[in-house]
């Protein structure tokens, strides 16, 4: 077979899975030589693929601990994120793109000045212990995240609620503090699952999904069976789910690799290109939108409170090296906030933050620092798995500004629990948020709970709110420019890398696409693929 023959294959093969897009597999097809036509009828067979039925399908995940529960005010990771969308809905899904588009919430309509808006309940769908989906069901469940006594990760982004009321059992109104244009995106965060009204086990949740939980160890593994009769046409098409816990990049590559798993996140990107031969996986790259890998500090807390300290942390980090040595390329640099260049308000005009000793020695000498304040940054396995790779790379880049950086590498069980949030500098890894909007809400707003770098400032958030109801996009964009230059010249977060998104599948498994949003198809690939 020829060397042509052999690409052409694999490319009928990663058509016929769905692991490769028809955007991509026409670039291929064109680069080739393959006629047009002749291409786009090869990929429409394969889209006219039947979904299938049956079969157990495991998914070997990073993104879990010891520490995880199915009360949805607690995600924080992957794990639970799919875990969650085994067992229940989301109002408001996501399409490939990044589109809002219906899912419990089956349309939405909304008054002059995106302030009231009114939610239609989609009709007939029944929860797992038979009950029938209505509003109160809804109100009920927003309302887990709202509230002086909630914890969750979503109240801030829900801050902006005034008023909800059932208008009827199969209508919600939302009134709104001030105008969003944005706001069905919000109901998409992950957080925001469905449970019926005044449910409150979450040992066992009962939800509207395709499966329900059997058997769940935290930190381990987690079971779901079929529920049969799915309401979504051509989803939730395994027997069984099976979502174990592989924090480590080599054990869940080796586990793709001998068939003990049917599907892995977070590939590690130093062996990617050896995998992307094997006739026997299918690679899924999405590029640009993957996970935002963050050094971040509480400004709040001594010696970070130090506005220059914090800008010697910036300048001292070789983002390049980082992206060789760590990623093998399959990453692009921060800018030290969380948006990245495929959003339609990334800051442009903002020069790229590059590596120079020469300016985090500068800043760091006008710090004034006490001789002998010591740097600490705690790191593990546990916030991702190259965190301290990354981190070990920074400790010696940052050592030619002179500054003695002490990399303490901790347990990655209860990592989340235990150190985020809590200590002064720590590594943090964000996934992606769709709006602008979400991200300086809930990455850098003065009422969110997740704000780890603890950096809340009103001129910040007044320009936030402004934004949102800003209708000319033009004024829109200057005002979120404005925000990017605030956070990345004032705030504690370090993101010195967005990395393409790298799953790794049997090729058996079929019906799975890149997405805009999170990886394995934005954590929904058990309800989503099935088996060719």
């Amino acid at each position: 077979m020829s060397e042509f023959e052999h690409k052409l294959r694999e490319a009928e093969r990663r058509v016929r899975s769905g692991h490769m897009t028809r955007r991509d597999f026409m670039q291929f097809a064109a680069a080739a030589g393959i006629a047009i036509p002749l291409a786009s009828t090869m990929f429409s067979k394969a889209e006219a693929q039947e979904p299938k039925k049956g079969g157990t399908f495991r998914i070997g995940m990073e993104g879990g601990s010891a520490s995880d529960s199915l009360d949805p005010t607690t995600y924080s990771d992957s794990v639970m994120i799919a875990a969650s969308l085994c067992i229940m809905n989301n109002l408001v899904e996501f399409d490939a793109d990044g589109n809002p588009t219906g899912e419990l919430f089956e349309t939405w309509d909304v008054q002059p000045g995106a302030q009231d808006w009114v939610f239609n309940v989609r009709q007939g769908i029944k929860f797992s212990n038979g009950k029938t989906l209505d509003a109160d069901d809804i109100i009920y469940s927003i309302g887990l995240h709202r509230g002086d006594k909630t914890k969750s990760p979503a109240k801030g982004n829900l801050e902006q609620i005034a008023e909800m009321k059932a208008l009827s059992p199969t209508q919600v109104g939302i009134t709104l503090k001030s105008g969003n244009a944005d706001f069905p995106a919000i109901l998409g965060d992950y957080h925001l699952v469905i449970v019926p009204k005044d449910h409150t086990d979450w040992d066992m949740p009962i939800g509207t999904g395709a499966y329900t939980l059997e058997s769940f160890e935290p930190g381990v593994r987690l079971v779901f069976k079929n529920r049969g009769d799915y309401w979504k046409p051509g989803r939730g098409n395994f027997e069984t789910v099976e979502i174990l816990n592989i924090q480590d990049p080599a054990a869940r590559t080796a586990a793709l690799q001998s068939g003990q798993v049917d599907a892995v996140n977070r590939l590690d990107a130093r062996t990617v290109d050896l995998l992307m031969k094997d006739p026997n996986l299918a690679i899924v790259r999405t590029k640009g939108t993957g996970n935002r890998f963050c050094f971040v500090s509480r400004v709040t807390m001594d010696p970070f409170t130090n506005k220059d300290l914090r800008l010697a942390l910036k300048w001292g980090i070789d983002r390049e090296k980082i992206i060789k040595q760590v990623y093998s390329g399959y990453a692009t640099p921060g800018n030290d906030h969380t948006l990245d260049a495929l959003n339609p308000y990334y800051n442009t005009e903002m020069p790229q933050r590059t590596y120079d000793p020469d300016k985090a020695a500068f800043h760091f000498k006008k710090a004034g620092l006490a001789p002998g304040t010591k740097i600490e940054l705690q790191t593990s396995e546990g916030a991702w798995g190259s965190a301290v790779d990354c981190a070990q790379i920074y400790q010696e880049s940052i050592k030619a500004a002179g500054i003695d950086l002490s990399v303490n590498k901790v347990s990655g069980d209860g990592y989340w629990d235990n150190v985020w949030l809590k200590v002064p500098f720590c590594a943090v890894y964000w996934g992606r948020r769709l709006t602008a909007d979400v991200y300086f809400t809930e990455v850098f707003g003065s009422g969110s709970s997740w704000n780890d770098s603890d950096w809340r400032v009103p001129e910040f958030d007044a320009l936030v709110a402004e934004a949102r109801i800003e209708l000319d996009d033009a004024k829109r964009k200057e005002i979120y420019f404005k925000c990017q230059e605030m956070i990345a010249e004032d705030g504690g977060q370090i993101c010195f890398a967005i990395t393409d998104y790298l799953d790794g599948y049997s090729p058996k498994v079929a019906g799975v696409k890149q997405h805009a949003r999170y990886d394995l198809d934005d954590n929904r690939v058990a309800e989503k693929a099935w088996f060719a």
